[in-house]
């Protein structure tokens, strides 16, 4: 299984857990699967469509999915994923 890091304003939905271990053969179903570990948070990353919405940032071993397959960048059990929600300010 992956290790997914989530970030502190989506600790809501994972009972405060920094990481957790999710299956999925690719980066897709591992957030899909992330959801329903953990309920509800999937609505924080996926728009209408299916898709990251546009200020959730995924890394795939440091690697930014929009550089690799996006969704469907393969993921091996020792992987990691990171979100990263976008942050703007000035």
């Amino acid at each position: 299984m992956a290790t997914v890091r989530i970030p502190t304003p989506l600790r809501t939905y994972t009972q405060n857990q920094a990481e957790l271990k999710v299956a999925g053969a690719t980066v897709g179903d591992v957030l899909r699967g992330l959801d329903k570990a953990a309920p509800g948070i999937g609505t924080s990353l996926f728009d209408d469509k299916g898709g990251l919405k546009r200020y959730v940032n995924v890394f795939h071993n440091d690697e930014d999915i929009r550089f690799l397959q996006n969704l469907e960048t393969p993921v091996a059990d020792a992987d990691t994923l990171s979100i990263i929600p976008a942050i703007a300010g000035g």
